[in-house]
């Protein structure tokens, strides 16, 4: 079941919720990876936000024709991924350099290491692999830092041995 036709979804005690922010914040929460402080949530919720609105107008290009998906794809690049690069640098900056909120890792850190994932993987034709090294070095290093932190590299070593 997909209430508002979208994914992810999740169920929990047989109730289905979606929206990925919505259920980064409740996992979030539950596993000590959202701020209590207002300011802090704040802060958390202002990048997974803008991550999941240009991680959206990403994907609207997916289906487009080709011509049509490089010439979408250039002016993102040009546009508003790169700006977007810059205010989470910017923002990251602002918290000190390390993470985006409650200096420590929350589900912020973790979907903008994500999307830096995603953009980095070389699987978006017509967006450089290279833009977040070129345009924003300091979210290449925010991703090793989340890739290090014990939970997430546990996290991928489980996953390289199933």
């Amino acid at each position: 079941m997909m209430p508002f036709l979208a994914m992810p979804t999740l169920e929990v005690d047989g109730k289905v919720v979606s929206q990925s922010n919505s259920i980064n914040r409740y996992v979030g929460k539950l596993a000590g990876l959202y701020p209590k402080d207002d300011w802090q949530a704040l802060l958390c919720d202002e990048v997974m936000d803008a991550a999941e609105d240009i991680s959206t107008r990403i994907a609207h290009t997916i289906d487009l024709a080709e011509d049509a998906k490089k010439k979408a794809r250039e002016e993102l690049v040009a546009g508003r991924i790169t700006r977007y690069l810059r205010q989470f640098q910017a923002r990251l900056k602002a918290a000190r350099g390390e993470y985006f909120a409650d200096q420590r890792l929350t589900v912020a850190d973790l979907k903008i290491f994500m999307w830096v994932r995603w953009l980095r993987a070389g699987v978006l034709d017509h967006i450089p692999k290279d833009l977040v090294d070129r345009v924003a070095p300091l979210l290449v290093k925010h991703s090793e830092r989340v890739a290090s932190h014990p939970g997430v590299a546990e996290y991928y070593r489980r996953r390289k041995a199933a």
